[in-house]
């Protein structure tokens, strides 16, 4: 199916005012991020204790919620974990190391106190050390270093080190883009935003590889054009395939993000916001670096002497 067939925009036209956007927008993200004193670690990172709840009829967060404020929990995270059909069960996560066995009935009759005519039990309380935190933050950086480190040197062997910088560069703004917005709404960054981090490297390289590969084919095809007007047909040859595979991937997200529930609402906010930075990534940000370093390449050969 071609939604797009004979298209001939010229996307490169905007290409400088484009990335002026995207600077701009990772500069608001990273003073938001300063601004803030950091990153919102979630429990993962920071340590803390989960403690899951079954309830014999359903309860909302929000009950939750105004039960712990009445004994200063309010900063805890309240999520309904529960699958459909199946007991309503919370998942309570504060950010407290060690709890005492005090608290954890303190928080229970502050429950019973606000909903009387439900019954719960406690099922599990897990706790994660602030070292543990520590460890997987370094392991989630890692991990993403390596992640980008291997998609680098494979595009240098399969194409030229050119693209795969611009590959990196594009999926580097898609991350920080979306780790900027995340700081901006006051979401937490836990495990599974980690997870949906390096879901989106995989998008936005699909997305990336498969414009490379068309401007590789239409460099031996097309010789005598220059290689912004390479470029642009490349996107337009490959844009009926971006726009069908990005609207049928956000279709399937967003149903996701509406009847999923809460506790993967961000992940899902997360691919949400990366396939679209990564569709226009791949057209505004990879795409116009290998222009730019074609121009600088060749201004550079036309000042060697003859």
């Amino acid at each position: 199916m071609e939604w797009f067939k004979d298209s001939n925009i010229n996307f490169q036209q905007v290409r400088r005012p484009a990335m002026m956007l995207s600077a701009l927008t990772i500069a608001a993200g990273i003073l938001v991020i300063i601004l803030q004193g950091g990153l919102n670690y979630s429990i993962d990172f920071l340590g803390g204790t989960a403690i899951q709840l079954r309830f014999e009829k359903p309860v909302s967060e929000g009950e939750i919620r105004a039960a712990l404020t009445q004994i200063d929990m309010n900063d805890s995270e309240v999520l309904r974990i529960a699958a459909l059909g199946e007991d309503p069960e919370i998942l309570i996560r504060t950010k407290k190391s060690e709890i005492s066995e005090a608290s954890v009935e303190n928080i229970k009759a502050a429950i019973r106190t606000n909903l009387p005519d439900n019954p719960f039990e406690v099922r599990a309380i897990d706790a994660v050390g602030p070292k543990m935190g520590s460890e997987l933050r370094t392991q989630a950086l890692l991990a993403t270093l390596i992640a980008l480190g291997g998609i680098l040197i494979y595009i240098s062997i399969r194409f030229e080190f050119i693209f795969a910088l611009a590959a990196v560069l594009a999926i580097f703004h898609d991350v920080v883009i979306t780790i900027g917005l995340f700081s901006i709404l006051g979401k937490e960054i836990s495990l599974a935003i980690i997870a949906a981090f390096l879901t989106i490297v995989g998008y936005s390289l699909n997305d990336t590889i498969v414009v490379f590969d068309r401007v590789r084919e239409n460099l031996k095809r097309m010789r005598a054009k220059g290689l912004e007007e390479v470029i642009n047909t490349s996107i337009n040859q490959t844009l009926s395939r971006t726009i069908v595979t990005g609207v049928t991937t956000l279709l399937a997200l967003v149903v996701l993000y509406i009847f999923g529930g809460s506790v993967i609402r961000d992940f899902t906010l997360a691919i949400i916001v990366g396939v679209v930075i990564g569709t226009y990534s791949s057209i505004y940000i990879a795409s116009p670096i290998l222009i730019e370093w074609g121009a600088r390449a060749e201004k550079l050969q036309k000042r060697k002497p003859k």
